[in-house]
């Protein structure tokens, strides 16, 4: 839960900063996908626009935390002691 928010409020701010400058530049109603002029509100504009940019920001900061795991953290045997087969070259382990 607490990776999770780590996530999820830094890039909620940095969308919504994402946005406000994004939007401060380019007009909703000028903006083409995929060679066709949008046809979506403003407010529709701006909330798809806010969402892409929370995406985009949150895969940046999972991928954050995913490369700040320790190698500890990585080869660690995810079955407990008791359940770890004997050939398992980590059976030694605690």
């Amino acid at each position: 839960m607490q990776k999770l928010i780590w996530i999820l409020w830094p890039s909620f701010v940095v969308a919504g900063i994402a946005e406000a400058v994004f939007f401060t530049l380019i007009d909703p109603q000028e903006l083409y996908l995929f060679g066709e002029p949008a046809n979506l509100s403003r407010i529709a504009t701006y909330s798809l626009g806010f969402f892409a940019f929370w995406a985009v920001c949150a895969a940046s900061s999972t991928f954050t935390c995913f490369i700040q795991r320790s190698a500890r953290e990585i080869n660690r045997c995810p079955l407990p002691h008791r359940e770890r087969p004997r050939d398992c070259p980590k059976a030694d382990e605690e």
